[in-house]
């Protein structure tokens, strides 16, 4: 991703009011581990051995937890010429459905620690949570679906190649959602999207992001009245903080309603120091009982 300034915009509601009623259990423990599991792959770089291995293990688990799995794959090649081998997976719960939610993180990792406080910018990134919070959510969300079917439909994209390239220049970035955006699932689309990135730090404060209440104003108010309704206000915060280049702005381009959940606020991001003791149980925990409390919101 990439960071930019902008001016504060205000929220509208305009879809239903969130419920409060109980929402599908959570397992921030599982998805703790899962955090772990994905680092102890190594850096899921495009093309690299512990890439390889994440594709296997997300494939494994996922296709005894989703109705329907598909697996998009594509070769990109960058603007130096070489060819990068991709893969986003795509979880159906209930596909037939024609009311539907999007969820979407990206499972690949930064190959250049170049973070402004990195102490080394000629290694990869360790992506605890940048890359793997988000993936670790949405698994813990597709384990509470196939638990508990849900009556409306979610699709769970998990996009590949976000964090590859230059960002400042817009090159071989953000590759996955925009492989996505042009070959999307089949069936209705989706009433709205909501990106998880880098939801797991110890310290977690999710402001607005500017681009989100510019695309989807909403999509922001409703998310960030159900996050307080399940007793998250004090992470989930009403004000915007940064404005950010990221997966949902592919998704936007499209005519989806998407938005970023994201704490930029990580010292860690783009660092080899973006490991596991990183990242808590407690934020994971948070993020995947809103997630599942929107699913609840539009089953009411």
């Amino acid at each position: 991703m990439r960071l930019s300034r902008g001016p504060a915009f205000a929220a509208v509601l305009i879809l239903a009011c969130a419920t409060s009623r109980p929402t599908r259990p959570f397992d921030g423990q599982a998805a703790y581990r899962a955090v772990e599991a994905q680092v102890a792959f190594g850096p899921r770089v495009p093309g690299t051995p512990g890439h390889a291995a994440q594709a296997a293990w997300l494939d494994s688990l996922l296709r005894p937890l989703a109705d329907t799995l598909i697996v998009q794959r594509w070769t990109h090649v960058t603007v130096r010429g070489d060819s990068v081998p991709l893969r986003n997976f795509v979880a159906r719960f209930n596909p037939s459905a024609g009311e539907r939610l999007l969820f979407l993180a990206h499972w690949d990792t930064r190959p250049r620690a170049d973070g402004p406080n990195s102490r080394d910018s000629s290694v990869a990134v360790p992506g605890a949570n940048d890359g793997a919070s988000g993936t670790a959510v949405l698994l813990g969300v597709a384990a509470a679906l196939r638990q508990a079917p849900p009556t409306v439909g979610v699709d769970l994209l998990f996009v590949d190649g976000e964090d590859y390239g230059v960002f400042d220049d817009k090159v071989d970035v953000l590759l996955g959602s925009k492989y996505y955006a042009d070959h999307p699932a089949p069936g209705a689309a989706p009433l709205y999207a909501v990106l998880f990135d880098m939801v797991g730090d110890t310290d977690l404060q999710i402001y607005q992001e500017g681009n989100s209440l510019t695309g989807a104003p909403e999509v922001v108010d409703l998310v960030w009245t159900v996050a307080r309704k399940a007793g998250h206000g004090n992470v989930f915060i009403p004000t915007m903080r940064w404005t950010i280049t990221d997966d949902h702005l592919s998704l936007q381009a499209r005519g989806i309603r998407a938005i970023d959940v994201v704490d930029f606020d990580y010292p860690h991001w783009h660092t080899p120091e973006d490991t596991p003791d990183k990242v808590s149980v407690g934020s994971l925990q948070a993020v995947g009982e809103v997630a599942l409390a929107l699913v609840a919101n539009t089953e009411r």
